[in-house]
């Protein structure tokens, strides 16, 4: 193809386009100009007065700030002339009185342009002879040749920026309507209306936007083509045309038809450019061509079709999922946003899919097999796909469709399709046949807020109670349904959870634990967990602790729990041990899953240095058992270093004895369903009378919770329970309070304190 070339790149465009904005230079930066001004200073010490030009006249830097009107009418005069009286074009010297002259010096380039001039008025000697002017022209050329580089390169600069905006005044009608189109995330549609506008734009006969990875061939005809015409050229054209831009890299032109060569005989006018992924990726082409009685492609036209491919590889790379070719989150929000301004409000439903099982087959097959169904399950979705319909890959295996205008139904029957396509994709990789299936969440989008963002994360609630229900199933969203509630619940607390972790707000309260038998005991406490929302309004402990549990929150939260216990006590550690205080803080079942919990939890009681008297550690019975293996190695190392370890809720699970006897706890609390009972029913009490007894057999003291009034409290004595905790006994106050009465306490002259 010898035939293609780039158009010829001449210096007279620039010229041209200082005609037609009617010779106006581009201003000058002065900022630039301070160090060229200052270096004249210090090499002219007397000069008491600095100006700096342009070629227009207009003093753009002054020394001093202010314009002096002598020196300025000498250097307007001799700017005016383009001539230096006296001293040809050079400069000048001329005295303005007895100790004073001034001195103008022209700044040309190369072939004697004008660039500016520097002027300035310099006390001379006593003596009252004039310095020469060569001697002064001498001692600033450094200065006066750098400013001259400098106001030349200042003016190419602004030439440029000023053909640079002539040429792209004709683009800016395509780019305005390509960034229209950028508010919602481009689509293949979108694509289709730039390509027509350049071909419109340009004259052309042909236009096509070719993208194979993605699957995107956008072909259009000008005024007076046939399609068929623009069909049959791309057709001959497209896979050389592609060859050729992924060897070179470059942008193509070929202003004479085509006679032969590999892509055979072409009638037309010919540019193509690539689409690139920075300096080397090759994603596409754009190719235009022009019947041959056209104009010839020229340079204003390969900037604008370099730009649009620009344009093009920009949207491609923010827009569109590189592994799937579907949108990405941001481009797909943003475009259902756009929809739904001209839908109507109720009307409009998502569907939130994630694949089953994906990090299972992730490691079994290896992350290429993984990458292989994230493609074929896209390719399902696009033949499920209608022209209003949105697809988006919102993250690793989890994909969202914007539905406009469908009803929960139709939604639905969608959504069973696309759970049936991708069960049919069973293929062979490697020595073994993969299986895939999704579960899927439908969620009608109502009004409100933010509709989109409410309606996907109701989908996704629906879509993880399909996986708890046993995969590979359609589940809808419905008010309803409490556990999909539940688990709306818990979703919108774990943003509030993560600020709490953040922002370090969570609170801790106090409970106070009291001998029911004047035991000899010192004062004890539960330390409890406390969270507000966003309003100030005060969440239950059980609500966001099952959101913490549910997200895996939960050891992050124990962590800022004895972070701060232990900052909290240090400074009082001595005064609060000398009282007997100690303070019990929960573990919960997460934790003691967590490899890394022990040793964090064993470094941070180190470097505490508080007595373990001080501190004692609470695990549920249910937590342990779950993971018995490594609640009993904690419990066991607590024990080590000196610290109490109670089994909270005992008596809940069945398996409490079979366990019981190899976790190295010192003290049983019994689980508040027993505790509650006691007066009415008797088995509880049996039950309760039971736990007192085998604890007292084991050496293990017991604390009965949830005392709640004054007959619970008197039976729990009775039996012989050792501590009781419940309302009846003292409400949970906050930590710092509690700390500070218990120092008082200490003081002398205070009253006693008891718990």
């Amino acid at each position: 193809m010898s035939q293609w070339d780039r158009p010829p790149n001449s210096g007279d465009e620039y010229m041209e386009t200082a005609e037609v904005l009617g010779g106006t230079p581009e201003p000058i930066n002065a900022t630039s100009l301070d160090p060229y001004g200052q270096l004249i200073k210090m090499l002219m010490p007397r000069a008491q007065s600095i100006a700096i030009y342009d070629r227009m006249g207009l003093a753009v830097w002054l020394n001093d700030g202010h314009d002096v009107p002598e020196l300025h009418q000498l250097m307007q005069e001799s700017l005016a002339e383009d001539l230096a009286p006296g001293q040809g074009e050079e400069g000048f010297s001329e005295p303005t009185d007895r100790d004073h002259c001034a001195y103008g010096f022209m700044l040309r380039d190369a072939e004697g342009n004008l660039l500016g001039a520097v002027g300035l008025i310099s006390r001379e000697s006593s003596s009252g002879q004039n310095r020469p002017f060569s001697l002064i022209q001498g001692l600033l050329r450094p200065a006066l040749e750098c400013l001259k580089r400098e106001l030349g390169s200042q003016y190419s600069i602004g030439n440029l920026q000023r053909s640079l905006m002539v040429r792209d005044r004709d683009l800016e009608l395509l780019l305005g309507a390509a960034q229209d189109q950028a508010t919602g995330g481009e689509s293949i549609d979108d694509f289709s209306q730039l390509v027509q506008g350049c071909v419109d734009h340009l004259g052309c006969a042909v236009g096509a936007l070719l993208i194979p990875d993605k699957n995107i061939a956008v072909c259009r005809t000008g005024e007076g083509t046939e399609p068929r015409a623009g069909a049959d050229v791309l057709t001959r054209t497209h896979r050389h045309l592609l060859a050729w831009t992924q060897l070179h890299r470059q942008t193509m032109t070929a202003n004479k038809p085509s006679e032969g060569g590999q892509l055979g005989p072409i009638p037309y006018k010919m540019i193509s450019c690539p689409v690139m992924h920075g300096a080397q990726r090759v994603l596409g082409v754009l190719v235009l061509f022009k019947p041959p009685t056209s104009s010839d492609f020229d340079l204003r036209q390969v900037r604008i079709v370099e730009l649009l491919a620009r344009r093009v590889a920009y949207v491609l790379l923010n827009a569109y999922d590189p592994a799937s070719g579907l949108l990405t989150r941001p481009a797909f929000e943003k475009r259902a946003q756009a929809l739904l301004g001209n839908l109507s409000q109720d009307s409009n439903c998502v569907i939130y899919m994630d694949l089953d099982r994906m990090h299972v087959l992730n490691e079994n097959l290896g992350m290429h097999v993984g990458d292989e169904v994230i493609v074929k399950v896209a390719e399902v979705i696009r033949r499920h796909l209608t022209p209003r319909m949105l697809a988006a890959r919102i993250s690793g295996d989890r994909f969202a469709l914007f539905m406009p205008d469908a009803t929960m139904d139709t939604t639905q029957e969608i959504a069973e399709g696309l759970r049936s396509g991708i069960v049919d994709l069973g293929f062979v990789a490697g020595s073994g046949r993969v299986d895939v299936s999704a579960s899927f969440g439908v969620a009608r989008v109502v009004g409100g807020k933010h509709p989109l963002s409410h309606a996907l994360a109701s989908a996704e609630i629906a879509c993880k109670a399909a996986k708890d229900r046993g995969r590979d199933r359609v589940e809808l969203y419905h008010d309803s349904d409490q556990s999909i509630v539940r688990r709306y619940t818990d979703i919108t607390l774990v943003g509030t959870l993560r600020q709490a972790l953040e922002q370090d707000s969570f609170r801790l309260e106090a409970q106070p634990i009291v001998p029911l038998n004047n035991a000899n005991s010192g004062p004890k406490y539960e330390l409890l967990l406390r969270m507000k929302d966003e309003e100030g309004q005060s969440i239950s402990p059980e609500k966001f602790l099952s959101a913490a549990e549910r997200y895996q929150l939960a050891p992050a939260i124990d962590r800022w729990v004895i972070r701060n216990v232990l900052r909290m006590l240090k400074p009082h550690a001595a005064e609060l041990t000398a009282r007997g205080a100690c303070f019990a803080v929960n573990i919960s079942g997460q934790s003691v899953g967590d490899q890394e919990f022990s040793a964090f939890l064993e470094h941070e009681l180190r470097e505490s240095g508080l007595s373990p008297r001080l501190l004692s550690f609470e695990l549920t019975e249910t937590a342990a058992v779950a993971n018995i293996v490594r609640a009993e190695a904690l419990m066991k190392r607590l024990r080590e270093l000196g610290f109490d370890v109670a089994l909270d809720d005992f008596g809940r699970g069945l398996s409490s004895l079979t366990y019981l006897k190899t976790l190295p706890v010192t003290c049983l609390k019994i689980d508040g369903s027993f505790v509650r009972d006691v007066v009415e029913d008797d088995r509880s009490k049996a039950m309760l009378s039971a736990i007192v007894r085998l604890g007292s057999a084991m050496g293990l003291r017991t604390v009965a919770e949830c005392v709640e009034n004054d007959e619970i409290f008197q039976i729990t004595k009775e039996l012989g329970v050792e501590f009781g905790q419940g309302f009846s006994i003292g409400r949970p106050t906050p930590f710092e309070g509690v700390i500070d009465r218990l120092i008082g306490a200490n003081m002398p002259g205070s009253a006693p304190m008891t718990a």
